[in-house]
């Protein structure tokens, strides 16, 4: 209800929440009357930018009080005067502010009519604390469901109550590692045949870890508050594994040529290689699969989807790296 309501104030009219007491000052002036002006009108505000019209009290250019108090006082404003203009129309939202807030940095946005005059000015500290607190509830709601964790629960909840929302998906983490471990002592004669491939182990892990979350973090962010919908989701699907297969080689190949500089054992890079290239592709999958999965199961995808990806990839990528070795080795 908070993160809702904070989204409806950010449909306001940013027109609502501009100042009034901006300068304005004419372009044909010098940069001494321009300073002469702002002493004898003394705005109540502070001072970030002086807007510069013409005869016509048009926007013409914005002046930063930098550029006017360490210009010489016979400069004229026109001159130095910042002509590339981004302005916000009198029909803005403050969501449209905030955007144009992030890509250009600015520090207030003049809004202006059609016919180019001076409204107001919206000051970035009118909306910052708004915009802030939205982003790192919805940011620090996304990072803790990924793990498994409800974050109003957290917050809440006594401390029993928090361990039994937490202990649940830890085992899916305490799982996966076990079966890893059986998995791993099936394979058991090849790791003691070729010691090397247990450096590797990690690296083969972390990579297609990292790809899962990653998948699985754009199809919960694809998916947020919006409808499911199948054919989004095959769409996804097909956009996804090419990727995974794009960054499963490009892994696969630079940590296989490390290995082959590194202990020129040509098999052993290949089978790095292969196993990366097979693991990543699958990690994509399963990042993009289990969400979809849950979501058709009626189970909220956030909390779940972390761990039981988390262990799937594991799972996958050690039996790809282990049986490869056995094939290519053994």
């Amino acid at each position: 209800m908070v993160t809702q309501n904070r989204t409806e104030h950010l449909d306001e009219r940013a027109l609502d929440h501009a100042r009034r007491d901006f300068v304005q000052i004419p372009a044909n002036e010098t940069v001494d009357e321009a300073l002469c002006y702002v002493r004898e009108h003394k705005p109540t505000g502070r001072i970030l930018y002086l807007y510069v019209v013409d005869d016509n009290e048009r926007l013409v250019g914005v002046l930063p009080t930098r550029r006017l108090l360490l210009s010489s006082p016979d400069t004229q404003v026109s001159d130095i005067m910042v002509k590339s203009l981004v302005t916000l129309p009198s029909s803005a939202t403050l969501m449209d502010a905030c955007e144009l807030f992030i890509l250009h940095r600015f520090l207030a946005l003049p809004i202006v009519n059609d016919r180019g005059h001076i409204l107001g000015v919206v000051d970035v500290e009118l909306y910052t604390n708004e915009i802030s607190d939205l982003v790192r509830q919805e940011e620090s709601q996304d990072i803790f469901q990924l793990i498994g964790v409800r974050l109003a629960s957290v917050q809440q909840a006594a401390q029993w109550t928090v361990f039994a929302n937490r202990f649940p998906w830890l085992l899916c983490n305490v799982a996966g590692g076990l079966a890893c471990a059986l998995l791993a002592a099936q394979f058991e004669g090849i790791l003691n045949q070729v010691i090397v491939l247990s450096l590797f182990i990690p690296v083969v892990l972390a990579v297609s870890e990292s790809v899962s979350i990653q998948t699985l973090s754009l199809v919960l962010q694809s998916h947020h508050g919006n409808r499911f919908v199948w054919r989004e989701s095959l769409h996804a699907f097909t956009r996804e594994i090419p990727q995974g297969l794009l960054l499963g080689t490009a892994c696969g190949g630079l940590v296989g040529v490390v290995v082959l500089v590194w202990k020129q054992m040509g098999l052993v890079a290949l089978t790095v290689f292969l196993s990366m290239v097979l693991a990543v592709s699958t990690a994509a999958m399963f990042g993009l699969l289990v969400p979809t999965v849950l979501h058709t199961a009626q189970r909220d995808p956030k909390v779940a989807s972390g761990p039981i990806v988390l262990a799937m990839t594991d799972l996958a990528a050690l039996f790809y790296y282990l049986g490869l070795a056995t094939w290519l080795l053994g």
